[in-house]
């Protein structure tokens, strides 16, 4: 047993360092947005617990150095306060690795029991040896004595119990950030161990601070954009999950200009001046979101804004001036946090399908309506998932229909356009303005061609089996999937899975305005033109047409879109456009498809405008496809 006979080997420095470097990360965390996770809240046990162990050490030495004497319980009270809480440092940071990594819960209940059992020992090791004499004592001559030190056994024990589990979890976590977890560990500990050698404990509470700084650069870090003050788009499930535990209430705003809504799309000075503005001081408390390229969601608490509808009046006002005086188009929804909505923590998906049925330059107030309807779009979306990842080409959920085409040479059906439905379960029938844009963006939409692909071509099978007279059906495909490196060799295997002719089948694709999808456009198309494959070119007059890049195209037909057909009807200048539209691609040797033909008032003007085949509802609306023999005629 050593008596202590002086406090020269100690200076507050270092726990004065750690105390200002603990203030400076709450500060960081209370002035940055940060997800609060079960993790995060461990990590501010961590950063109380070392501030009171910081606190503890400086007292503890003050009261030795200086009335050691007189003040021999406080002594004792400060000195088991500091290493208790730096047990409990280290206890805390075995639950947070748990957490972390997210191990399973047996796992994250062995982790607690073993370090909890741990921390229990030493701190009634250390509170024995205090009362009993055996370990730390102040005699009554005022002379100090350490004893037996649980301190060094215990300190050494969690730092085995807390490298044995950062060495489990390796492979849960990316290699750069258990290096940078392991690295700070070997440094405090080796720092520790210098100081004893040279007699030394200044910097022992300072030790457990240096992996603090990787917990929250790695793991934490989610702070606002400097110039416009938004979080990403990580932190909305996080934010709404923790709002809706809580119980409290919060208002939102989304705001999307499409202009800005490509990746590469960059926002004018002014309106992230605008945004940042608006982001500070339109209401108390809010957080402001960047949820995608030209999207933001601002949310606030209803509590601490009892005068919100004052407050979205004069922030409306603002964005509608900005974007008027830029020309900007816009889209604003406006709602209240829902419990249906917070226990699915989707506002995100819910935005936007809003967004999909707004007109533009509008602002929407989210009603009970808007629920029912993301409902249904909740559901559409989940079998859409479904019907990707089961990948089953005779999925029951996707229907085939079928509308015939008038062939005016022939005076007959000669051909038909397939178009796709699904039939679920939940809410029935489903068509595609509902579906396909969906499929389209998530990147579904190749799997439900090759499904609807392969029920027309099983059908083309049945029909020339049973002596049917037509040429072809049609397959619409979107201009995305022509990007996929296989999809010829997915086209040619299915038509050939079904024993048919390339020539039996058409595709159906809108022309895209990006060069490079142009150049492999036209490369596939070749390709598959090769095999028999016919292609129309659909929604002629709509969106983007370039009549160069249509002329290099191998394009059999040309699909007018049922716009020009309408227009054709309302003044003559339009008709006479139309007109000799049409009659140059004849020239060319395409072949003129009007879809669209409602009354004979439609079909005997298309007849004037160089048609060759004609679609609408006056001969038909779309027919399940096994009701398409109806329209063709037998040898």
């Amino acid at each position: 047993m050593s008596a202590i006979t002086t406090m020269d080997k100690y200076s507050p420095i270092g726990d004065i360092i750690t105390i200002s470097l603990c203030w400076v990360l709450l500060i960081l965390v209370f002035c940055s947005y940060v997800r609060k996770t079960r993790s995060f809240h461990l990590f501010l046990f961590i950063i109380a617990t070392l501030m009171t162990a910081a606190y503890s050490s400086i007292v503890y030495r003050m009261l030795m150095d200086r009335w050691q004497a007189a003040y021999t319980v406080p002594i004792y009270i400060a000195r088991f306060v500091m290493h208790a809480a730096m047990f409990l440092v280290m206890h805390f940071f075995a639950l947070y690795i748990a957490e972390a990594a997210r191990l399973s819960r047996q796992e994250k209940r062995f982790t607690a029991v073993i370090s909890g059992i741990l921390l229990g020992v030493l701190s009634l090791y250390e509170l024995i040896g205090i009362l009993t004499g055996a370990g730390f004592r102040i005699d009554g001559d005022g002379s100090a004595h350490t004893g037996f030190s649980a301190f060094s056994i215990g300190y050494l024990a969690f730092v085995l119990v807390n490298a044995a589990l950062l060495i489990h979890i390796r492979d849960r976590l990316y290699k750069w950030i258990m290096t940078g977890f392991f690295l700070t560990v070997i440094l405090a500990v080796g720092l520790n161990l210098i100081q004893r050698i040279n007699g030394q404990s200044s910097f022992t509470v300072a030790t457990f601070f240096f992996p603090i700084l990787p917990m929250l650069y790695f793991m934490h870090s989610n702070f606002y954009d400097s110039q416009m003050g938004t979080v990403d788009r990580i932190a909305v499930d996080e934010f709404v999950r923790n709002a809706h535990m809580k119980h409290q209430a919060f208002g939102y705003m989304s705001l999307f200009l499409p202009d800005f809504s490509s990746a590469n799309a960059v926002l004018p000075e002014e309106m992230k001046t605008s945004v940042r503005k608006v982001a500070s001081s339109a209401f108390r408390s809010s957080v402001l979101f960047s949820v995608g390229p030209g999207h933001f969601l601002m949310t606030f608490p209803l509590r601490k804004n009892p005068d919100t509808d004052e407050r979205v009046h004069a922030m409306l006002e603002t964005f509608q001036k900005e974007c008027d005086q830029y020309h900007l188009d816009y889209k604003i929804v406006i709602g209240r946090s829902a419990e249906n909505r917070a226990e699915r923590v989707d506002y995100i998906n819910f935005i936007r399908n809003i967004h999909h049925s707004m007109k533009m330059n509008t602002v929407h107030t989210v009603d009970s309506k808007d629920s029912s309807a993301y409902d249904r779009y909740s559901c559409i979306l989940s079998n859409l998932e479904d019907i990707y990842s089961r990948h089953d080409p005779d999925d029951p959920r996707v229907l085939v229909y079928c509308q015939p085409v008038y062939n005016l040479a022939l005076k007959r059906y000669d051909t038909a356009e397939a178009l796709m439905r699904l039939k679920l379960e939940e809410i029935g029938l489903v068509f595609p303005d509902e579906f396909i844009h969906l499929a389209e963006e998530l990147g579904y939409i190749h799997v439900l061609t090759e499904i609807i692909l392969n029920k027309t071509c099983r059908e083309i099978y049945r029909l020339t089996q049973e002596g049917f007279i037509f040429s072809r059906i049609s397959v619409n495909v979107a201009a995305q999937e022509l990007k996929e490196n296989a999809f010829c060799d997915d086209i040619m295997r299915i038509i050939e899975q079904n024993s048919i002719s390339g020539s039996r089948i058409a595709l159906e694709l809108t022309e895209s305005e990006n060069v490079g999808d142009f150049i492999v456009t036209r490369k596939k198309i070749s390709e598959l033109k090769n095999f028999g494959v016919q292609f129309y070119l659909d929604d002629f007059g709509t969106g983007y047409s370039s009549m160069e890049r249509i002329m290099q195209l191998p394009f059999d037909i040309i699909k007018f879109d049922r716009s020009l057909v309408s227009a054709s009807a309302s003044y003559d200048k339009a008709e006479a456009m139309v007109k000799n539209m049409a009659q140059l691609f004849k020239d060319l040797n395409y072949s003129i498809l009007y879809e669209g033909i409602e009354n004979e008032a439609d079909e005997e003007r298309c007849c004037g405008m160089s048609a060759s085949y004609l679609q609408g509802n006056k001969y038909s609306r779309p027919v399940p496809i096994s009701e398409i023999n109806g329209f063709f005629t037998k040898d």
